[in-house]
C-alpha cells in the first residue's frame, strides 16, 4: 500500500481519491512526510493536480500553506509566495 493509502490524514476514507478536494486538503494539512513526498512526486508529473493543490491552498486554512506554495514553485509553477491565504483556525 502506498504512503497516501496508509496516511492517518485519511482516517475517515477507505482510499486516497485525489480527485476530491477534501481529500487533498486533508493530506496537505494533516499528512505525514511520506504522504507529502508521494503527493509531491505525483504533482511533479501532473499539472492539473498542481493547479488543484494551488486552489485548495487558496481556499482552505492550512498551517503549512506557504510550504506548499514553495513546493509548487519548486516544480516550476508561477506562484506568488506572498499571496493572501486563508487564516489558520
Amino acid at each position: 500500500m502506498s504512503a497516501l493509502g496508509r496516511s492517518r490524514a485519511l482516517w475517515n476514507r477507505s482510499a486516497p481519491d485525489l480527485r476530491s478536494d477534501e481529500v487533498l486538503a486533508q493530506i496537505l494539512d494533516r499528512g505525514e512526510v511520506a504522504a507529502w513526498r508521494e503527493l509531491y512526486a505525483l504533482a511533479a508529473e501532473d499539472a492539473a493536480l498542481r493547479a488543484r493543490i494551488h486552489s485548495v491552498i487558496q481556499r482552505v486554512p492550512l498551517w503549512n500553506g506557504r510550504f506548499w506554495l514553495a513546493a509548487l514553485a519548486s516544480l516550476g509553477d508561477a506562484v506568488d509566495l506572498g499571496e493572501s491565504l486563508p487564516p489558520e483556525r
